[in-house]
C-alpha cells in the first residue's frame, strides 16, 4: 500500500472511529434492550455477552480516533505503535463478540419454550414481571400462547377466566375481540416461541454484520499503519516526535 494512501486512510479511520464508536453504543444498546424486553422469557443470561463486549470496545473508540488522527498526521511511531496495539486490541475484542454472538446465535434454538410455558403458567392479568413479559411478547411479536393459541387453555388464567389475554387479540382495542376461544379468528393464531426465537436471531445477526464491518475497517487500518511505518523506515526517515 503507498504511504500517501495508507496515510489518508488511516485519517479517515482515524475520524469515522468516533461515529463507530457511537455507532457500537447504539448497537450494544439495542441488543440489550431487545433482550430487556423478554427478560423473564430468557433464561440464558449469557446471550447478552456480544452485548457487553460492543459497548466496552464503543466506550474507548473517541479516545482512540484521537491518538490515530494526532499520530498520523505528525507520523509519530510511538504513536503510530499505540494506535495500532489499541487497533490490534479493538479488532480481537470484536472478533470475541463475533464468536460469541454466532455461538449464542445456535443456542436459542429449543431454550425457549419451557420458560415461556412457565411464564404462561405464572400469568394472571395483573401487574407483575411475568404478566407484563407475556402481554409484551405477545403484543409486539403479534403471536399467542406457545406453539399456537390454544396452549392456553391449559393455564390457570384460562381455568379462572374462560378468556385468553387481551394481548392475543389482533386488534386489543377492538370489541369485536373480548378474549372469548370462539373468537378465535380475532386472535394472532401463531405461536410466540418460533417468533421470539427468529427475533432474538435476528437480533444477533444484525449486531454480528456491524461488528464485521467495522473489524473490517479496523484490519485494513492495521495494514495501513504498518505501510507508513515501513514506507518511514526504508527512507530512513526518522520522525521527529518519535
Amino acid at each position: 500500500m503507498d504511504c500517501g494512501v495508507a496515510k489518508i486512510f488511516l485519517l479517515f479511520i482515524s475520524l469515522i472511529f468516533w461515529a463507530a464508536g457511537a455507532g457500537l453504543a447504539y448497537v450494544g444498546h439495542y441488543v440489550i434492550k431487545s433482550f430487556g424486553s423478554f427478560d423473564s422469557l430468557i433464561q440464558n443470561k449469557s446471550t447478552l455477552i456480544p452485548a457487553a463486549i460492543i459497548i466496552g470496545i464503543s466506550a474507548v473508540m473517541f479516545f482512540v480516533g484521537i491518538v490515530g488522527c494526532c499520530s498520523t498526521l505528525r507520523e509519530s511511531k510511538c504513536g503510530l505503535s499505540f494506535f495500532f496495539l489499541i487497533i490490534m486490541l479493538i479488532f480481537a475484542a470484536e472478533v470475541t463478540a463475533l464468536v460469541f454472538s454466532f455461538i449464542y446465535r445456535s443456542k436459542i434454538n429449543g431454550q425457549l419454550e419451557s420458560p415461556i410455558r412457565d411464564s404462561l403458567s405464572k400469568y394472571n392479568g395483573e401487574k407483575n414481571s411475568d404478566t407484563e413479559a407475556v402481554d409484551s411478547m405477545q403484543t409486539l411479536l403479534k403471536c399467542c400462547g406457545v406453539k399456537n393459541y390454544t396452549d392456553w387453555t391449559n393455564t390457570t388464567y384460562f381455568s379462572t377466566n374462560k378468556t385468553l389475554p387481551l394481548s392475543c387479540c389482533k386488534n386489543s382495542s377492538s370489541p369485536q375481540c373480548n378474549g372469548k376461544l370462539e373468537e378465535w379468528q380475532q386472535f394472532n393464531t401463531e405461536g410466540c416461541e418460533p417468533k421470539l426465537e427468529k427475533f432474538i436471531q435476528d437480533v444477533l445477526t444484525y449486531a454480528m454484520l456491524v461488528v464485521v464491518a467495522f473489524a473490517i475497517i479496523k484490519f485494513f487500518g492495521m495494514v495501513s499503519v504498518c505501510a507508513i511505518t515501513c514506507k518511514s523506515r526504508r527512507n530512513g526517515y526518522e520522525p521527529l516526535y518519535a
